[in-house]
């Protein structure tokens, strides 16, 4: 091919030579003529573009580094003229590979060929999500949607089991770990009769509401079923699944340190507690399983002392409706709805318990929205692939989220490959 294209240019050389024979002084002479002369060193003598390079440059390229113009005006004007050189050579954009009456007519924006595709659309930004279905696509296109977006791409995650189940593992030892530090946290928890409960706005407005704990334990049973058969439902259910474990599991370590270090006073006299009731490590480990297994529950029994910088009930309430608004389309109000009234009653019905302080509750909060907002905006980004300093703060992140490119989209499919078993266990 090449060999024909200089033969082609040697019989043109008297006359104007084809655009696929142009060097960057031929560039730079059509650059003079559109009225571009500040932008030839930049195009022709620092990035060497030639005929080829100019004929299939976009809005985006100029935009984007290294190029980067800064100047609306030129680049719109440069592709303008880059259009017309287009139109004049749309033989030699189809020898290349590329068409020009597909973006010419608007169909070509969708089209994996068109030169201009995307960034013609949205001003040179790559187009990633629409609103309103294109009539070009096809219905089977617009199945696949993220938070209530059309995805005019679909891509294929890979849903790394392996990762999944390490981190699983975290969570499952971090909970553990966190059962223990509880059960020494028990042990120094100060004595109610020389350290009364600390004064607190809402505990000394609002009476205590005796079966107000086991209401807001309750709402976060309803959160998590409805979590579960998210998670059931949702295409890539492994990723889901494994940003829950790794972030859970870093709130509750934090958790440990802070319910360590710093030991409140009982927020309420109601509360039966005492230090130093288990004296020897095997008491101690008995008593972190039965908290463990009990998922730190009253409802299964658990009743637990000192644990109060932060609320735990909290961080759960708040990290399920995260996840839940999270990984469900936009449209679906009513979930999105369910899941914060369960969330914040939750939080309501631990502080009319009085079982924690005010500020335990709102750090809670805090931290985990905080947490969970730096973890999907780094992984949309993916912000940590160009900052050291991320990849170094945060290890554990990089390594889990090393192949997902960009936001998860909300696909969703039957659990199970072959659906036809359960017909034939149903009978």
């Amino acid at each position: 091919m090449s060999e024909r294209f200089r033969k082609e240019c040697k019989t043109m050389v008297v006359s104007q030579p084809s655009i696929r024979c142009w060097t960057t002084k031929h560039v730079a002479k059509w650059l003079k003529e559109e009225g571009f002369s500040d932008y030839v060193d930049l195009l022709c003598n620092r990035h060497r573009l030639d005929g080829t390079s100019i004929l299939t440059l976009t809005e985006y390229d100029l935009r984007s580094p290294p190029l980067e113009l800064k100047v609306l005006g030129d680049i719109k004007r440069l592709m303008v003229s880059i259009r017309k050189l287009q139109k004049q050579n749309s033989d030699v954009l189809e020898e290349l590979g590329y068409t020009y009456e597909g973006w010419l007519s608007g169909s070509g924006a969708h089209s994996p060929n068109s030169i201009q595709g995307s960034d013609w659309l949205y001003n040179g930004d790559p187009a990633r999500d629409s609103d309103e279905p294109v009539a070009s696509l096809s219905a089977d296109q617009y199945h696949q949607y993220t938070n209530g977006k059309y995805k005019q791409h679909t891509r294929r995650l890979d849903p790394e089991y392996w990762k999944t189940i390490l981190s699983s593992v975290y969570v499952v030892f971090v909970f553990g770990f966190t059962s223990f530090v509880m059960v020494i946290v028990h042990e120094r928890v100060p004595d109610m009769q020389t350290y009364p409960p600390l004064p607190d706005i809402f505990l000394d407005s609002v009476p205590r509401i005796p079966w107000a704990f086991a209401m807001a334990e309750a709402c976060g049973v309803v959160l998590c079923n409805i979590w579960l058969l998210v998670l059931l439902l949702h295409k890539h259910r492994s990723i889901l699944l494994r940003r829950l474990c790794s972030l859970m599991g870093t709130v509750f370590m934090l958790r440990c340190i802070t319910m360590f270090v710093t030991s409140l006073s009982v927020p309420g006299q109601h509360l039966q507690c005492s230090g130093k009731l288990n004296s020897d490590m095997w008491a101690k480990l008995k008593r972190a399983v039965a908290i463990w297994s009990g998922f730190g529950m009253t409802l299964t029994g658990v009743h637990t002392c000192g644990d109060y910088m932060f609320s735990g009930h909290t961080v759960v309430l708040t990290m399920l409706n995260f996840f839940v608004t999270e990984y469900t389309p936009r449209g679906w109000n009513f979930i999105h709805t369910l899941s914060w009234v369960l969330n914040l009653f939750g939080i309501f019905f631990i502080l009319a318990a009085h079982e924690h302080y005010s500020i335990d509750v709102f750090i809670a909060f805090y931290i985990t929205t905080r947490l969970f907002l730096y973890y999907h905006t780094l992984a949309n980004t993916r912000a940590y692939q160009q900052s050291r300093r991320a990849r170094i703060w945060f290890p554990m992140f990089s390594f889990f989220e090393c192949n997902v490119n960009g936001p998860v989209p909300n696909e969703y499919c039957w659990p199970f490959s072959k659906p036809s078993i359960l017909k034939r266990l149903i009978g």
